[in-house]
């Protein structure tokens, strides 16, 4: 198990490598670009970066603009098995052979099973995924195990009742979801300290929703501190909780790294005033009808219609939280060229639905899309 020393020593933020910065008009990850990030991040003494054997091209950025750079025993660094995308039980505890070999490492800090949930926790139950990651341990190639999770408070409990083993656990947590019921931020946070696990925390600025706010959230926030960034707001909120190790920014920019050294470098938690603001800005996203998509593209792999669903939601809440009809028309087109399918293309197959972290009802949203952008 994870010492609490080592916890409570773990510098709070960690660098996402799921989003990173690509080269100037194609989706080729900027190596130069993301090297001068880690160095930065180093500088700051900050360690854990996160990656997956799903995330398209990280591992590989990963060895390239920093493992072959860097002393091996100054960063912390991870991957995920992710029972959805193999073909069978072999296929699934392959995926650590090609993790290392991506990252260009002789073993993983920390390694997850990947975004369980009660649509898939079967899987990993049935090729013995749970029993696989504890030999992974034994046998060097891993130090520490645990689980991404994308489900409900009273799965993770029964998870973590069944696996007391598991030396973390990482969920999905910001102010955004704190008490939006798909999601139950704030109830899995409480399951995950009944059982005494160090958490770290995804999806902190909810997929950079909540680096640009809505308007009235971004008027409070900016009338509380005029200095402070809106992702500053998001992150700090997070990484106040109590049992928290490390809070995951998924950064694509120098700009955004510079953002959250300036006040992850030496974290202070949110003081009583601030967590007051936060609470405003909760009730105020509440009341705000929009689609509660992250950008993950779990969904669109499987599509039939190769329908570029997060860039069609992301042009949706356009209209829907800033009232942006023409602009949200144009991003519309942009994501609907050849040969991506417009939204009225769906086929209602629902492959999308199962793999969504967020559990939104993709189908239906289309179908409103169609309606207002076509």
């Amino acid at each position: 198990m994870l010492d609490e020393q080592f916890v409570k020593q773990m510098p709070k933020l960690g660098f996402g490598l799921m989003r990173l910065p690509r080269v100037v008009d194609s989706d080729v990850i900027d190596v130069e670009q993301t090297a001068t990030m880690a160095n930065m991040f180093f500088d700051a003494g900050l360690k854990y970066l996160d990656s997956a054997y799903v995330y398209e091209g990280s591992e590989e950025a990963a060895r390239n603009a920093v493992t072959s750079r860097h002393d091996r025993n100054t960063f912390y660094i991870t991957s995920k098995l992710n029972a959805g995308v193999a073909k069978d039980e072999a296929d699934a505890k392959n995926q650590i052979h090609v993790s290392l070999e991506r990252e260009g490492v002789d073993y993983i800090d920390f390694y997850l099973l990947h975004a369980l949930s009660e649509n898939n926790v079967a899987k990993y139950d049935a090729w013995n995924l749970w029993d696989y990651v504890k030999q992974l341990k034994e046998e060097g190639k891993i130090k520490h195990y645990g689980f991404s999770f994308h489900g409900t408070a009273k799965l993770l409990d029964e998870l973590l009742t069944k696996h007391p083993d598991v030396e973390f656990v990482q969920l999905q947590i910001n102010y955004a979801d704190w008490n939006n019921p798909s999601v139950d931020s704030k109830g899995v946070y409480e399951v995950a300290r009944k059982h005494n696990k160090p958490i770290i925390v995804m999806e902190p600025v909810k997929g950079g929703t909540l680096a640009a706010p809505p308007v009235k959230v971004a008027e409070l926030l900016k009338k509380a501190d005029p200095d402070a960034s809106y992702a500053s707001w998001a992150i700090r909120f997070v990484a106040s909780l109590p049992g928290v190790m490390v809070v995951l920014s998924g950064m694509s920019n120098l700009a955004q790294m510079e953002d959250n050294l300036s006040y992850m470098k030496d974290f202070k938690p949110l003081n009583e005033e601030e967590m007051k603001v936060i609470e405003q800005a909760m009730d105020i996203l509440a009341s705000i009808d929009q689609i509660p998509c992250t950008g993950c593209h779990y969904c669109t792999a499987g599509c039939p219609m190769q329908i570029q669903i997060p860039d069609i939601f992301k042009a949706m809440n356009m209209d829907l939280i800033f009232n942006k009809k023409e602009e949200a028309k144009k991003r519309y087109d942009s994501a609907t060229k050849e040969p991506h399918a417009k939204a009225s293309a769906c086929v209602q197959c629902g492959q999308c639905e199962v793999q969504c972290p967020q559990h939104i009802e993709i189908r239906s949203w289309l179908k409103r899309v169609s309606e207002v952008l076509e």
